[in-house]
């Protein structure tokens, strides 16, 4: 009973994880890379929702860049990792993490200032407010992901800089446990309340406004349809996560008095949580195409562009 339980987290790295990694990769790659040489190439006049948009495609793009080396290193069951390497990687997954949730909340609130103020008066609604947001964003992420290095690199210290393990799996530390909750509190929770905030306020607003927008003939519902949407993501994507990562590290103190196999059927169940959190980059694309100003539309007509110019390079070739 003991080997079969030993067995298992092995198993689900090798068999579960690696292949699922990998997916991810296939597919969020080239629609997050499609995305972002769409905004630099066919978007000739950006608004906020653009800026906020094409950053979470930046943060998505360079997430995935490095799955398939994690994949390749969990499908051959290798534990060696250089210690730049593994403090690169897991620093980008978790700024990606809470990066991309934070981007989301402010192209809500985006779309629910756009619904009180149609015409863009409001200074929130400008490009430069968008820029100077998005740098904040990146600022205040890096600054809630940057303990994790001190963590990493204590745990690899302890394994002579040969094991790179995932967060969840460092070595028992002090204030680990309450490092992981606070960034769960302030990473994830209060951005998940913001979406929701958002997401009330706009179907409030709506309500209030119904025979003037009638009226007008304009339809705000798609933004309360796609932010809800975004705020049930995020839910159901992250929650699992973050719940099983503290269980995980709780786990493993001794005050906890689980039994080895108590501890390897959590560390399971964390682990099957793991690309689910992180299919959010295969997902975000969806949205870029309801969100975005006139962003579909511009993108689809640069690709039959390019394919009529194909097609008639290649008939002049023939």
């Amino acid at each position: 009973m003991v080997y079969n339980c030993t067995m298992l987290d092995d198993f689900l790295l090798q068999y579960y994880l690696a292949p699922a990694y990998a997916l991810e990769f296939a597919l969020g790659f080239p629609s997050n890379l499609l995305v972002v040489l769409g905004y630099v190439f066919c978007l000739p006049e950006w608004k906020s929702t653009n800026v906020y948009l094409f950053n979470l495609a930046v943060s998505d793009l360079i997430f995935l860049c490095t799955l398939p080396h994690l994949s390749y290193l969990y499908a051959k069951a290798n534990s060696e990792y250089s210690g730049f390497g593994c403090i690169i990687n897991r620093y980008i997954l978790h700024t990606n993490l809470y990066s991309s949730i934070l981007f989301m909340v402010w192209v809500s609130m985006d779309r629910f200032l756009l619904v009180r103020h149609p015409s863009r008066l409001h200074f929130l609604l400008t490009k430069k407010a968008a820029l100077c947001l998005s740098l904040m964003t990146w600022v205040a992420v890096n600054m809630q992901v940057a303990p994790l290095i001190f963590y990493i690199i204590q745990d690899m210290q302890k394994g002579n800089w040969s094991l790179c393990k995932d967060f969840g799996s460092l070595g028992v530390m002090e204030n680990l446990l309450g490092y992981s909750l606070g960034l769960t509190v302030t990473g994830y929770l209060l951005p998940l309340l913001g979406l929701g905030f958002f997401s009330f306020h706009i179907n409030q607003l709506l309500r209030v406004q119904a025979e003037v927008i009638q009226g007008t003939g304009t339809s705000f519902r798609k933004p309360v349809r796609v932010v809800s949407a975004v705020a049930t993501m995020f839910l159901v994507l992250y929650l699992p996560y973050h719940l099983m990562r503290n269980v995980r590290i709780a786990s493993r103190h001794p005050w906890a008095g689980l039994s080895d196999c108590h501890k390897i059927y959590i560390q399971s169940a964390y682990i099957l949580t793991r690309p689910v959190a992180f299919i959010h980059s295969v997902i975000n694309p969806v949205f870029y195409f309801f969100m975005g100003d006139k962003f579909r539309e511009l993108l689809l007509a640069k690709i039959r562009v390019l394919v009529r110019q194909l097609e008639q390079r290649t008939g002049t070739s023939m």
